[in-house]
């Protein structure tokens, strides 16, 4: 059976990193990938990266459809277009480490869906922290995010038994709406704790900025309104845990604004973590892991 990863990295404006991000899936160990790049700016990558020494047969281009149309068009342009079993997401500024493919796959013989730790990363690819460092462990969509704090940029699914599309009207938290999506359809996932994802922190994304901040809690809301909505069809203790988790990482996004100027350049993972074991932040007393 085909063990072929299509990898699906959408690019808007990604001279100035791509020809890293490429360069991570081509010393991948399992080297059975298709990586599909999205254009989402009119840029000509194909003739970037040959000129960067970077050409292969497995990179295949595609447009996005129009000029900015979102990171979640551009994936689904893909997702609507591949024909491989299993999918990786790589965002054009990220990099995989190179056995993030081959520790994937293999757990993808038993677990529909694979998520790994992170490595947080500023532009210059100094390391700021991880994400969901551990153990290996099977995780219920409750327990999802008392894992992996923040950011699901990571994921690797097998279409034969989950899928789904991103929502393209939402501005963030678009990774965690699909997420749940495939939760619709199996019980659980498995979570590789080695920090296999560089996932890298611009500056705007670090500022909470107002267009960030709101960006992040009307999404947050959103999915909020949903899982109690039922629309995403989980059993109900797992409701109430990601319930949980949005009620709490709204208040850490409420907060986080004159926690950063209070520490210039503090991290939202860092200014929600010891929220998790306060009980003081949440009325249940609730440690449900919170994040972006």
């Amino acid at each position: 059976m085909s063990q072929t990863v299509s990898v699906i990295t959408p690019a808007f404006q990604a001279q100035d990193t791509i020809v890293t991000t490429v360069a991570s899936v081509l010393a991948q160990t399992h080297a059975d990938w298709q990586l599909w790049i999205i254009a989402d700016d009119g840029f000509d990558y194909a003739r970037f990266l040959a000129a960067a020494g970077l050409v292969d047969d497995r990179i295949r281009h595609l447009d996005s459809g129009g000029i900015g149309r979102g990171a979640s068009a551009a994936r689904n342009r893909a997702l609507d277009r591949l024909d491989t079993a299993f999918v990786a997401i790589l965002d054009a500024d990220d990099r995989f480490k190179p056995t993030k493919l081959e520790r994937a796959v293999a757990a993808l013989a038993e677990h529909a869906i694979v998520t790994t730790a992170l490595d947080v990363m500023d532009d210059q690819f100094r390391h700021l922290r991880h994400v969901g460092q551990g153990d290996d462990l099977v995780l219920t969509p409750g327990g999802h995010k008392g894992v992996s704090l923040s950011m699901d940029s990571m994921l690797v699914w097998d279409r034969r038994r989950v899928d789904g599309r991103y929502d393209t009207t939402m501005s963030n938290m678009t990774d965690l709406e699909l997420l749940l999506q495939l939760y619709a359809s199996v019980p659980a996932s498995f979570h590789l704790g080695a920090p296999l994802h560089d996932y890298i922190k611009r500056a705007a994304s670090m500022s909470n900025g107002a267009d960030v901040a709101a960006g992040m809690i009307a999404s947050k809301t959103t999915i909020l309104q949903r899982l109690r909505a039922g629309h995403y069809r989980l059993p109900a203790e797992d409701v109430t845990g990601l319930a949980q988790f949005l009620e709490m990482s709204l208040r850490a996004e409420r907060t986080y604004g004159a926690a950063l100027a209070a520490h210039p350049g503090l991290l939202f993972e860092d200014h929600l973590q010891p929220m998790l074991h306060d009980k003081t932040a949440d009325p249940e007393g609730s440690t449900v892991g919170l994040g972006r």
